[in-house]
């Protein structure tokens, strides 16, 4: 009896006119990662680098919900909780991968993250060399709400982003709207939704594969400011200090009622992820590159999966149960042990991410 096959790839990667593109093909799940899909866009990536007939290449989503709400991290905590954190490893290694090769890749990349845009997704798109958003776009690295922590290279886009603004996207899962995501530094330019085809044609029509960006610039609308830099004052004063318990008591103290509503998301969260994003998005500010942002993930990714409960427990309220009840352990910040972060910070999985 032969094996039965595998289910294609939930993408379309096709050339023409000069332009290779991929459209993430799963619009029902948002067009969720899965490993399939990731190695499938490699490959694509891989096929059109040396191409002389694919002159750029364009990523983008199908059905209009969103880009890509992530990567499919109901497989990855089902084999966690099965005892198999290697398949996990496994999934982390081929993602992180990709990650690297979208920002290093020789032909200009663009990336349109027309609405939902996260965790995952954000890989996807945060290192392109041309990032559109649209009006309908939603983005976020939401890790802390699952009890995980920013990966897929969010950790160095958070450590970039202006003033204390990457703590506080990190530790709340907050979304950015358009502006948010250009004044971040998560995006480059917002083209209206209905201007999308028209932008896709210009891609196609024209020969100058170095003029991507300035090609870009004919449909730009992005405004002149966002709710993230008119939040600045509170944001900063809150998220520059020390510990998470300071933060959160500094966020009481301020007269903002979206610092008050700051301060009651965090108290939710996972106390041990709190802790641990803040100290690997302040750790990443140090880092010189994407790649060693990347190792540095890979490695709390890997203590997450084989050390902690709250990853499992955090899909089975967010997304598998839906209770939205989950039971941390520890269950407070007072409980959390002081060496924690720099116990994850120093974890080395048994096969390197670079392997």
């Amino acid at each position: 009896m032969s094996a039965p096959e595998s289910p294609a790839p939930a993408i379309r990667a096709r050339s023409a006119h000069g332009l290779g593109r991929i459209t993430l093909d799963r619009p029902r799940a948002i067009n969720a990662l899965d490993a399939p899909m990731i190695a499938a866009i490699s490959a694509a990536l891989d096929a059109w680098r040396d191409d002389p007939d694919v002159q750029r290449v364009l990523l983008d989503g199908a059905g209009e919900r969103g880009f890509c709400a992530g990567g499919d991290v109901r497989g990855l905590t089902e084999a966690i909780a099965a005892g198999r954190p290697q398949d996990a490893g496994d999934f982390f290694r081929a993602e992180y991968a990709l990650n690297a090769a979208i920002a290093e890749y020789p032909k200009p990349l663009v990336v349109l993250a027309d609405g939902i845009t996260m965790g995952g997704g954000i890989g996807l798109a945060g290192h392109a060399a041309v990032r559109i958003v649209t009006e309908r776009s939603r983005l976020a690295m939401p890790e802390t709400r699952i009890g995980f922590t920013p990966d897929v290279g969010g950790s160095l886009l958070l450590a970039r982003a202006p003033g204390r603004i990457g703590e506080y996207l990190a530790l709340t899962g907050a979304s950015m709207d358009a502006a948010d995501a250009v004044y971040a530094g998560f995006a480059d330019h917002l083209v209206p939704s209905d201007r999308l085809g028209s932008l896709i044609e210009a891609f196609e029509t024209r020969a100058d594969p170095a003029g991507a960006a300035e090609l870009v610039l004919l449909f730009d609308e992005t405004p002149d400011t966002s709710s993230l830099e008119e939040g600045r004052a509170w944001i900063d004063d809150a998220f520059s200090a020390p510990t998470v318990a300071q933060i959160i008591q500094r966020l009481r103290a301020r007269p903002e009622p979206r610092a008050s509503a700051a301060a009651a998301t965090l108290d939710e969260l996972s106390p041990t992820a709190l802790v641990v994003t803040l100290e690997a998005v302040r750790r990443a500010r140090t880092l010189p590159g994407l790649r060693a942002a990347l190792e540095q993930e890979y490695g709390l990714a890997m203590w997450f999966a084989a050390t902690q409960p709250d990853l499992v427990e955090g899909v089975r309220a967010q997304l598998v149960d839906k209770d939205r009840s989950p039971s941390w352990r520890p269950a407070s910040l007072g409980d959390v042990l002081p060496g924690a972060a720099w116990s994850a910070l120093q974890y080395r999985p048994e096969v390197p991410l670079w392997s």
